[in-house]
């Protein structure tokens, strides 16, 4: 047992803790983003708040979303701590090596993440908190009374400050994300000549298309309801 625990807590066992809850939570920004999305539905947020409701009362959903938390907290505590470590060493950030090669997210993915994180912790106590434990006004949808978690969402995307966070912060998660996704398949020894220029096409696709998809809701609220 005790080789487990120090290989985990080696440099390259917490890498592939980083490579396997960042692929995670690469499949969950996807489907994050899919419910999202909903908002835009120009029915006054009905298909939302019904989609919200069943995201906090299927009890499958439910410890799918505690895993989430606990992945994206073992997440952000190993990205810390390599690039804390790496930084000491060879001053330089989280798996990136200084020399002209290397990208400016792979230099800054530490930094990154930590903008990340904070940006998680104000979007969950805004949204997320309010959602589970907020006195949030009820709405009625054939019969079925669920909270109105439109309302708020609406109130902070119509905000210029907050809605221009938001989207800075998803400029921010593209930068981590388009060395994220190629470093979690090399990291899991995925790297090979044949295969690596389609991990790199998707990866940079995947870091465009969903920060995007998640900036274009802050946009459209604040510009068109």
């Amino acid at each position: 047992m005790n080789w487990v625990i120090n290989f985990l807590t080696s440099s390259i066992g917490r890498k592939l803790i980083m490579s396997l809850t960042g692929l995670f939570l690469i499949l969950f920004l996807v489907i994050h983003l899919v419910g999202n999305l909903q908002l835009l539905i120009d029915d006054q947020g009905e298909t939302f708040n019904l989609y919200a409701y069943s995201m906090t009362n299927n009890p499958l959903i439910k410890i799918i979303s505690y895993g989430n938390y606990f992945f994206i907290l073992l997440h952000a505590i190993q990205g810390i701590l390599l690039w804390r470590k790496n930084a000491a060493a060879k001053g330089t950030t989280y798996a990136a090596k200084k020399g002209p090669s290397a990208s400016w997210a792979s230099r800054n993915m530490g930094p990154l993440g930590i903008v990340i994180l904070v940006f998680i912790l104000i979007h969950m106590w805004q949204f997320w908190f309010q959602m589970h434990y907020g006195n949030l006004p009820p709405v009625t949808y054939d019969g079925l009374a669920v909270k109105n978690l439109y309302v708020p969402v609406m109130e902070a995307f119509k905000n210029p400050l907050y809605a221009c966070f938001y989207v800075i912060c998803m400029v921010v998660i593209a930068f981590h994300l388009s060395h994220g996704f190629q470093s979690a398949f090399q990291s899991m020894g995925l790297n090979h000549k044949k295969y690596t220029p389609a991990i790199k096409f998707l990866g940079t696709a995947y870091s465009i298309l969903i920060p995007a998809g998640f900036a274009l809701i802050p946009i459209y609220f604040f510009f068109f309801k």
